[in-house]
C-alpha cells in the first residue's frame, strides 16, 4: 500500500498524520483508550515516557566534539524565543496594560495569553523534527530550552519574578535522561550506533501520544482569534528566530522556524500566573483557551512549514555550493 512513502510526501508527515489520528481520536472517542486499558491506554498517555527514552537515544548520538554546537544552538533559541516575548508583552501592555480586551474580534486576548504562548516552545515538538530534518547537534539544542518550561519565564516577563520560585531540581530531572545517553554514546561507539537507531522511530508514536492530549473542539472555543493567534505565534516568533539561527547559531533557519511552536505546557501557565498573582485570575480562562489553541494551530502548522522550509534552505545551499564552485573554476 506505500503508507510510508506517502506520508513522507508530507511535510512533517511522520509528526502531522500520528498527531492529527490522535487528536481526532480524543476528539470522537475521548474515553476509548481508558476504556481498553492496558497496553493501549500506555500508548494514548506515553508522551512522557517516549520522550524520556528518546532523549536517552538522542543524547548517546551526539559525540563530544560537537557539545559547543549543541550549547550555542540551544542558547541562541532560548534568550531569542524569550527576548521576542518580553518585547511583545512591554508592547502589549501600552496598549491594555495587565488587563484584557474585553469586545470586539480580539475579545479575551491579554499580556498574559501572548506571553503564554510565545515564551515556551514544544521542545519535543522541535526535538522531533530537527531528527527528521536538521542535525543530531540542532536536535539536541532542546536541552537548554527546557529552562523555559513551567511558569518561570513568563513571571519574569510579566514582571513578577518575586513571586515565583524555580526548583533547581527540576531542570535536573529534565536533562539527565539526556545526560546518561550522552555519556553512554561517548564511552561506547556500539552503544551510540544502537541508540541512534531508534531516534528516528519513535518520532510518530511520541506524536500519536501528544495527539491524545489535544481535542480538536478547542478551536471552535476561541473561534477565528484563536486560529489568527496560533499563526501570529509562528511568524512574530519564527522570523527572529529564522534569522538568529542563520547569524548565530550558523544554521539555515530551519532550527528557527521548528522552535516556533507553543508548548503543551504552556496552556497550565495562565492558571498557574493566577493562582500566585490573583489579578491575573479574571481572563485566565480565556488565555488558557487561547494558549490551547495555539497549542493545536503550531503543531500542526509548524511540522509542515518546517518540512518545506527545510527542503528549500537544503536546494539554495545546494545552489550555493554549485555557484562556489563555478567561480573557483573561473
Amino acid at each position: 500500500m506505500k503508507i510510508m512513502k506517502r506520508v513522507e510526501k508530507i511535510p512533517g508527515g511522520l509528526m502531522v498524520v500520528p498527531l492529527f489520528i490522535g487528536a481526532l481520536i480524543n476528539t470522537i472517542f475521548p474515553s476509548l483508550a481508558e476504556y481498553l486499558g492496558s497496553f493501549t491506554l500506555g500508548l494514548t498517555t506515553g508522551t512522557t515516557p517516549i520522550l524520556a527514552v528518546w532523549f536517552v537515544c538522542l543524547g548517546a548520538s551526539i559525540s563530544l566534539k560537537s557539545t559547543g554546537v549543541v550549547l550555542r544552538k540551544s542558547g541562541t533559541l532560548l534568550v531569542t524565543k524569550v527576548g521576542v516575548a518580553w518585547i511583545v508583552a512591554l508592547l502589549s501592555a501600552k496598549f491594555w496594560g495587565n488587563g484584557m480586551i474585553e469586545s470586539g474580534f480580539f475579545a479575551g486576548l491579554s499580556t498574559l495569553a501572548l506571553v503564554a504562548a510565545m515564551d515556551m516552545t514544544n521542545t519535543g515538538l522541535y526535538a522531533s523534527l530537527m531528527g527528521q530534518y536538521g542535525t543530531k547537534e540542532e536536535a539536541g539544542a532542546f536541552v537548554l530550552m527546557n529552562i523555559e518550561s513551567g511558569p518561570l519565564m513568563t513571571m519574569i516577563i510579566l514582571g513578577t519574578a518575586g513571586i515565583a520560585s524555580f526548583e533547581p531540581h527540576l531542570l535536573i530531572g529534565i536533562v539527565l535522561p539526556f545526560i546518561i545517553g550522552y555519556i553512554l554514546g561517548n564511552l561506547d561507539e556500539d552503544i551510540r550506533k544502537f541508540l541512534s537507531q531508534a531516534i528516528p522511530v519513535m518520532i510518530p508514536f511520541f506524536a500519536f501520544s501528544l495527539g491524545n492530549s489535544i481535542k480538536l473542539t478547542v478551536i471552535l472555543e476561541t473561534g477565528l482569534l484563536g486560529i489568527v493567534f496560533g499563526l501570529a505565534i509562528i511568524v512574530v516568533t519564527g522570523i527572529p528566530l529564522i534569522i538568529t539561527d542563520i547569524l548565530v547559531g550558523k544554521g539555515n533557519g530551519t532550527a528557527g522556524i521548528a522552535a516556533s511552536s507553543t508548548a503543551g505546557a504552556a496552556v497550565a501557565t495562565p492558571l498557574l500566573v493566577a493562582n500566585m498573582v490573583p489579578e491575573f485570575a479574571p481572563f485566565a480562562p480565556a488565555a488558557t483557551a487561547l494558549v490551547a489553541t495555539s497549542l493545536i494551530v503550531t503543531a500542526i502548522v509548524v511540522p509542515i512549514i518546517t518540512g518545506l522550509y527545510a527542503k528549500n534552505a537544503k536546494s539554495f545551499s545546494s545552489l550555493n555550493r554549485n555557484e562556489d564552485k563555478g567561480n573557483m573554476a573561473v
